[in-house]
């Protein structure tokens, strides 16, 4: 691994410290090794560092001069990100750096995801810690760990710890918006066991694959229309089913989630007198699903290949209730906010399906801004997997952040951007799961806002960071430590 371009770019204080984290694995619930290294760095700067009960790091740096009449203020990033890769990229995120390069304004990972979620906020903050020339009040550090599949972090961080009033959250991706509220979140999963049947010696297999999709952010990125892998493999099943009497014998698609699936690949078995017509009928709606997805989803590619023929399948009457389940369960936008233009209110990412060796399992990711809603989504997805015989578990619920006009420092933070910037920022509340509202549940009278610079495609390979736009937003930060409102 070989970054010494990006390390070159401006600001280098911030793609320094991005390509030296970079270079620790730090997967969601894996994060011992970033976690040492954040302790390491605090310590390594003389600066009061500490580890919590869960693996939080706190790094606490005095006021300069001049400041020390201002509030504190703690400046929070989660340490982890997610893996995800492409099917031919050879890696090793437990072992391997990411591999970076600038394409135009971008810096973008070698067939990875890059982790600028939310490492330039790690990154940033790092680099103010490190700064004897940045002026700035007295600033705690906050480095949550396990946002992504959890937020455990966050829901483990205890009161007391903090004494700051100021809270900025470091984890937005548009660069023109300060943010003011989010979406909680429920994780939704259901499982059941069934019978296997052998394979008549009359049946001839089958790979299905659907790959090549956008993918992407299951919260931000969720009004796109973007296709699911999951729900499009579906829709070749329940087809097949219905027509040919296809027989299922093992699916595995999608992976985290918060990431809307990319990828899926089943293993089916259909009578030997109708192969001609199944292949005919598969070619057909590859076409009509992939033209349907041109412009979301330019790379999406459907194949259907022979394979070996599998000792046993899913037994028919459960495959019906299969397909016809995962075919009602919603993906997608549940309902827009008749509140807040623009903003998603609730959704549902139907994350995950792995079927094999008699067991089913769906993982979903269902977000609400308004608890009733996600509450009747919940139950219309629960209803429908019961409805096939599952089991459904909630779990990993987190708390929406309710937004606060009045906030002292979002007057700080429109003003500075339209000094800087000579226009209006946007102040909305996203439909991504941020930890203010976590935190703030042990920290109620904490001042926050979260910001950041623009990130496409978090979530996805595809992830990339604007250089120009970290330039920005590293102006803004400092310009804002500047002028934080007195005690």
């Amino acid at each position: 691994m070989n970054n010494t371009e990006i390390r070159n770019l401006e600001p280098k204080a911030v793609w320094n410290k991005f390509a030296d984290l970079n270079a620790v694995p730090r997967a969601s619930k894996k994060e011992e090794e970033v976690i040492a290294f954040m302790k390491a760095f605090g310590e390594g700067l003389n600066l009061e560092t500490k580890v919590d009960s869960v693996g939080n790091v706190i790094i606490k740096k005095p006021a300069t001069k001049g400041q020390e009449n201002r509030k504190t203020v703690v400046l929070q990033s989660h340490l982890d990100m997610v893996h995800q890769k492409n099917n031919d990229t050879d890696f090793d995120f437990a072992t391997q750096g990411i591999d970076m390069k600038i394409e135009g304004d971008w810096v973008k990972a070698k067939g990875t995801t890059l982790g600028a979620d939310n490492g330039l906020g790690v990154a940033t903050i790092m680099a103010i810690l490190e700064s004897d020339t940045i002026e700035h009040p007295a600033l705690e550090a906050l480095f949550t760990i396990d946002e992504e599949t959890g937020m455990t972090g966050a829901k483990g961080l205890k009161s007391g710890l903090l004494n700051g009033e100021i809270l900025l959250n470091l984890d937005t991706e548009e660069d023109d918006e300060i943010g003011v509220g989010c979406a909680g979140g429920v994780d939704i999963t259901a499982t059941r066991t069934y019978e296997e049947e052998q394979v008549a010696t009359t049946k001839k297999a089958y790979t299905l694959k659907v790959n090549g999709l956008t993918g992407g952010h299951s919260g931000m990125e969720i009004h796109k229309g973007l296709g699911n892998a999951n729900k499009l493999m579906n829709r070749l099943l329940v087809s097949a089913f219905e027509d040919f009497g296809l027989q299922l014998s093992k699916i595995e698609g999608g992976g985290l989630r918060n990431a809307i699936p990319r990828e899926s690949v089943a293993l089916v078995v259909v009578e030997e007198s109708k192969t001609e017509a199944f292949e005919k009928h598969i070619k057909t709606l590859a076409e009509a699903i992939k033209t349907e997805y041109q412009k979301t989803d330019p790379e999406l590619k459907i194949q259907c290949t022979t394979a070996e023929v599998p000792g046993k399948v899913m037994n028919t009457e459960v495959q019906k209730q299969f397909v016809r389940a995962i075919q009602a369960a919603w993906n997608g936008v549940f309902r827009m906010s008749p509140d807040i233009e623009n903003l998603v209110e609730t959704s549902n990412n139907v994350a995950r399906i792995t079927v094999k060796n008699g067991t089913i399992e769906v993982l979903c990711l269902t977000r609400s801004s308004v608890e009733s809603s996600r509450e009747d989504l919940a139950k219309t997805l629960q209803a429908a997997f019961e409805l096939m015989g599952c089991e459904v578990s909630f779990s990993g619920e987190y708390p929406g952040w309710k937004p606060n006009m009045d906030s002292a420092v979002l007057k700080v933070l429109v003003d500075k951007y339209k000094k800087l910037n000579e226009e209006e920022p946007e102040v909305a509340a996203c439909h991504a799961g941020l930890e203010c509202g976590i935190l703030g549940q042990n920290y109620p009278e904490m001042d926050m806002i979260s910001f950041g610079p623009t990130i496409r495609g978090a979530h996805s390979p595809d992830e990339r960071a604007s250089i120009t736009s970290l330039q920005k937003f590293w102006t803004f930060v400092q310009e804002i430590l500047k002028d934080i409102p007195v005690k």
